[in-house]
């Protein structure tokens, strides 16, 4: 297929790129920044006009889309004022959306993220390991993306064969971060993604897989590595942290509190990094 990533030059979005690559597609990166070249195209999606036009049609790049990977935005809160980072990032995911839908592209996955589940979780969720059922905004950046998902699930009734797949994910880890992991012993490290993370490659195979599964209509999928980022237990972590909340009793010894039980069951999914395993670096 040809498909075009929006923010192939972030973090996701290199990994996400690579592997597309790699299983045979034609990739065009959409960004503000990256490397000029054949498979890069410089477009400001806060600009709908710009957007649109990219997403027709880019002389030299490609003449359509077969399908769309959706990535661009302001990562976190703190980058730009909150209410900046809440205008600019639904404006984008506004346009892509809606210039996908008139540029007559059908299949589309869209990153979400663990803020849209309740992140930093100071307040605890009705249940562990948290699904895709939970969904709470503590911040511009979830709030925005709560909104996305919103928008996403009317949007893909507009067209009866249109597909759209919203990937939660939680902090993305690369090939060279995973020192961070030197810190998993310590009882608060990583509290406020409930000890979740997942590979940067791992994260791409996400968005391979849902767009080999695509179909019509919505869907949602928690995106993490499925064991967590912590030495601890996590039964051991639950108790700590969310005292008398319930937990799963099939829970697995260091199964992720952030569950991928849906995406692994439905597309597949399985992790081939994990920083417990040297070879994962």
């Amino acid at each position: 297929m040809t498909i075009g990533v929006t923010g192939g030059s972030g973090k996701l979005g290199r990994a996400t790129v690579e592997r597309l690559r790699a299983d045979g597609h034609e990739v065009i990166s959409f960004d503000t920044t990256g490397v000029p070249g054949a498979g890069f195209t410089r477009v400001d999606l806060a600009d709908y006009g710009q957007t649109l036009d990219a997403l027709l049609g880019v002389t030299a790049r490609h003449d359509g889309l077969d399908a769309l990977v959706h990535l661009a935005a302001i990562p976190v809160n703190g980058l730009v004022p909150d209410a900046a980072t809440f205008q600019n990032n639904l404006a984008v995911s506004f346009n892509v959306l809606f210039g996908a839908y008139r540029a007559g592209i059908r299949t589309l996955v869209i990153a979400s993220s663990i803020t849209a589940m309740g992140f930093p979780f100071d307040e605890a969720p009705p249940a562990l390991p948290v699904d895709e059922s939970y969904t709470r905004a503590n911040n511009t950046y979830g709030l925005g993306k709560v909104a996305e998902e919103a928008i996403a699930a009317q949007m893909v009734g507009w067209s009866p064969d249109a597909s759209i797949t919203a990937l939660r994910f939680t902090n993305v880890v690369a090939a060279d971060e995973y020192a961070t992991f030197a810190r998993a012993a310590e009882p608060g490290y990583r509290r406020d993604l409930i000890g979740s993370w997942v590979d940067a490659r791992d994260g791409a195979a996400a968005v391979a897989l849902a767009l080999e599964a695509a179909r019509p209509g919505y869907r949602v999928y928690n995106v993490a590595a499925p064991t967590s980022g912590s030495a601890i237990p996590s039964r051991e972590l639950a108790a700590q942290w969310f005292p008398g909340v319930p937990v799963a009793d099939d829970l697995g010894e260091f199964e992720s509190l952030m569950s991928t039980r849906a995406i692994q069951r439905e597309l597949g999914f399985a992790a081939s990094h994990d920083w417990r395993r040297a070879s994962a670096v």
